[in-house]
């Protein structure tokens, strides 16, 4: 009997620690996808370097209990399953909201992102930012734009010298 208790609890800090450490922890309902589907969400997820694990409620509980995250409880009925990323704040909510569009039956309950609790709304708003390369490519042209646009300018210049001469 002991070692049901020590498997549960080694479950419990799993998933706790997961809730912790991770930078996104997204709750969704998976009910009525059927085996091919939820391999596909896997495989998808899987490839992002996201972690989609189903646990029982009453072990979640604890968990959020210990991590005190004790507003997700209200989330944890019927089945559950919780998709984390320690890297990426974003890749969860991205490949969840993408396979949620074409699979209706997917439905987003709650997430953590970097330690704050957001609405199935919020989820879906972070998940249409771009991801973390993509901002930086934003940042960085906006940075190189004057100079770009310096350098166009004195061209025009000099072309313009060079046909009067």
């Amino acid at each position: 009997m002991s070692t049901v208790i020590e498997q549960k609890q080694e479950v419990v800090n799993e998933i706790t620690s997961k809730l912790s450490e991770s930078e996104s922890a997204i709750l969704v309902d998976y009910r009525g996808l059927n085996v091919a589907q939820v391999t596909e969400l896997r495989r998808q997820l899987r490839e992002a370097d996201v972690d989609f694990k189903v646990y029982k409620n009453t072990l979640a509980r604890r968990a959020t209990e210990q991590a005190e995250m004790t507003e997700l409880d209200e989330y944890l009925v019927g089945p559950t399953a919780i998709a984390t990323s320690s890297d990426d704040a974003v890749a969860p909510a991205k490949v969840l909201q993408q396979f949620a569009k074409d699979n209706k039956a997917l439905e987003i309950k709650t997430g953590i992102i970097q330690g704050q609790v957001t609405t199935p709304e919020q989820v879906k708003e972070i998940a249409e930012l771009p991801s973390h390369e993509g901002l930086v490519a934003m940042l960085l042209s906006v940075m190189q734009a004057p100079i770009r646009n310096f350098a166009l300018g004195a061209k025009a210049v000099a072309d313009q010298k060079e046909e009067s001469a």
